[in-house]
This record gives C-alpha cells, sequence and structure tokens, in this order.
C-alpha cells in the first residue's frame, strides 16, 4: 500500500492487519516488525511493567515468555480513528480490570508477560531505540520504582523514572534514594494514586522533583474507562495550578489530555514547562496535536502494555507522512534532547 493510500485506511482486521501499511512487515513467525530501521527509530516515553501492591511482589521482571499478552488483544479489530481503549470489548476491560487488581496478588494471568525482556523484544522488533519506564506507586506497601529501576539499571534501551506517591511520608527523602538509583524523572497518576495534580502535596512533590532536575510526567486527563473519581482528578483543568506553580520542573502531560486533548494542548501553548504526550491518542487528536504545538513540544509513547507499540506508531507515520523532519522530532529528537541533553 503507498503512503497516500494508508493515510486513508483507518480500520484493520487487527494487529497484523497494520501490515498493510508501508511501514511494517510480518516476520517468520507472523509478528509485526518494522519494513524499514528508518521508520522505527524512536524513544516510547510512556511504558510500564507489572506493577505490585500490598504483598510482595509475584511477577519476574526478568522472566521472558514466548509472547506478551496486551490488554488490548492483538486479535481486536483496531480503528486508528478511534481513542485507544475505544478499541477495547467490554469483555477486554472486565478481564484487564481483574487483572490489574485481584490478578496482581498471583504469579499468572497477563501480567506476567509484562516484564523487561519481553518489552525489549518488542522494541527491538519495530527499530525503536529505548523506552521509558513508568512506575506507579501507593503512599506505603508498594515499591515498584526501585524494582524497575534496578532491574534497568546499565541497560542503554531503557530510561528509569520513579514514583512518589503525594502522600509518601517522606517525598525528599525517596526522590533522593531514586534518583541514586538513576531515576530521570517520577510519574503521578491522579486516577490510579487518588490525589488530585493540584493538592497541594502533588505540587510539593513536583517542586522537590524540579529542584532535583526529575522529569515529571503526569497521566493527564479523562479516559472515559477510570473510576468516577479517577476521572474527576484527571480533569485537565486541574493541572494549570501545578504547572504554573512550579515554573522550574518540566512537565509531561501524558496521552495530551486523553479525551480532553484541545485543553492539553493550551496548556502546553501557555507554559513553556509543558509538553504533550501522545500515547492512546486518535489518529485525528494526534493531528490536532501535530497541527496545533510547535514541533519541538511533542513526544512519542505508546502506554504498553495496555497496547502494543505498533498501534500508536503507526499513527504517527501516517500523521507525519511527508514531514520527515517532524517525524523524526517527535519520535526521537525532542525526547533525546530531553533526557540525554
Amino acid at each position: 500500500m503507498s503512503a497516500k493510500a494508508a493515510s486513508q485506511l483507518t480500520r484493520y482486521s487487527s494487529l497484523k492487519d497494520l501490515a498493510k501499511l508501508p511501514y511494517f512487515d510480518l516476520d517468520e513467525t507472523g509478528e509485526l516488525t518494522i519494513a524499514d530501521p528508518k521508520y522505527g527509530r524512536a524513544i516510547d516515553v510512556h511504558t510500564h511493567l507489572a506493577l505490585s501492591y500490598l504483598l510482595p511482589a509475584t511477577v519476574d521482571l526478568m522472566r521472558e515468555t514466548p509472547a506478551v499478552e496486551h490488554y488490548l488483544p492483538a486479535t481486536n479489530p483496531v480503528d486508528l480513528e478511534l481513542y485507544a481503549n475505544l478499541n477495547f470489548t467490554p469483555f477486554d476491560l472486565k478481564r484487564m480490570e481483574r487483572d490489574l487488581t485481584i490478578g496482581s496478588l498471583g504469579k499468572t494471568g497477563m501480567r506476567a508477560t509484562h516484564t523487561l525482556p519481553n518489552l525489549a523484544r518488542e522494541l527491538a522488533r519495530l527499530g525503536l531505540q529505548s523506552a521509558v519506564l513508568l512506575p506507579i506507586d501507593a503512599p506505603i506497601l508498594s515499591n515498584n520504582a526501585e524494582r524497575w529501576l534496578r532491574a534497568a539499571s546499565g541497560r542503554p534501551d531503557f530510561i528509569g523514572f520513579g514514583s512518589v506517591h503525594p502522600f509518601n511520608p517522606f517525598p525528599a527523602r525517596a526522590l533522593d534514594r531514586q534518583r541514586r538509583l538513576g531515576a530521570r524523572g517520577i510519574k503521578l497518576h491522579p486516577a490510579v494514586q487518588m490525589v488530585g495534580p493540584d493538592h497541594p502535596r502533588t505540587i510539593h512533590v513536583c517542586r522537590l522533583a524540579g529542584e532535583r532536575n526529575l522529569v515529571v510526567l503526569f497521566h493527564c486527563g479523562p479516559v472515559n474507562i477510570e473510576t468516577a473519581l479517577g476521572r474527576r482528578l484527571s480533569q485537565v483543568r486541574r493541572y494549570e495550578k501545578v504547572i504554573a506553580e512550579c515554573p522550574d520542573t518540566t512537565f509531561i502531560l501524558g496521552h495530551a489530555g486523553a479525551l480532553q486533548y484541545e485543553e492539553g494542548i493550551e496548556l502546553a501553548r501557555r507554559y513553556p514547562n509543558a509538553l504533550v504526550e501522545i500515547a492512546s491518542q486518535s489518529l485525528p487528536g494526534v493531528r490536532r496535536v501535530l497541527e496545533a504545538l510547535p514541533r519541538d513540544r511533542v513526544l512519542f509513547g505508546s502506554d504498553w502494555p495496555f497496547y502494543p507499540i505498533a498501534l500508536p506508531l503507526a499513527k504517527v507515520l501516517i500523521a507525519t507522512e511527508g514531514d520527515e523532519a517532524l517525524r523524526e522530532a517527535i519520535l526521537f529528537r525532542n525526547a533525546e534532547r530531553l533526557f540525554h541533553g
């Protein structure tokens, strides 16, 4: 299929059907691969491994399995015109919820495949340079950040972030410890951590992060599959206060504001210390972000293992067709400048 035709086709019968695009091929095992290394050269700034809470971690983060079970099954039909989670079926959503909650207490399930070598294999198959690991921690009884930082230590294909819950009793101490372990930033998720971005404790953590030259990547915006409280806490208007009050902190607005991407765009326009990252965005959303913001303010992300990396990669490749400089900026140059100077 030509690049021009690719820009018109947005519905595919499965992930493998993306091989109709000029950017992808299928390897001898039937896995989707990049057709030319120039298409896949990217830094994915939004990935996760298996999260653990309450009990000691049950998933071996260093174990490789034959396949990855993404929360969006690779066999599902996908429509690039939709926000990514609209490709889930009701059954998929229930299965994902169980895997992330009750399932997190066991050693099996989809999350058992959400490991470092499995992510590394997917990065390599699609020609990506590296991925940013985004842990999410509770105030107590979780230690995802330090586990992930240790797992990624010394690996050039991973950039480790930390996570300090706003109600951590010793946030400065936690940030310093994670920074010593190699953290380049921290992840905050209002809908999961149940603390608004405008809460004084959140603002305090973000200010401490900026003082330590740590980037803050927020989950930003409602996605309509979170709890009602999580949806209220994620409204994009609630992020302005922390961005304005911490001018020395660099913020990445994950999902570019999600379903409120127009408001996410406005925040990035208004504040020079805010960038957007486009994981999960629809193809129209990606195009709108690229049209509305300077090319040096946008980052590529996938939200792996919720979605296969090829899905958001296809959207960026389609949206940047004919503008190689824009494509390079979004896929890797902006992230290289942010994380490697």
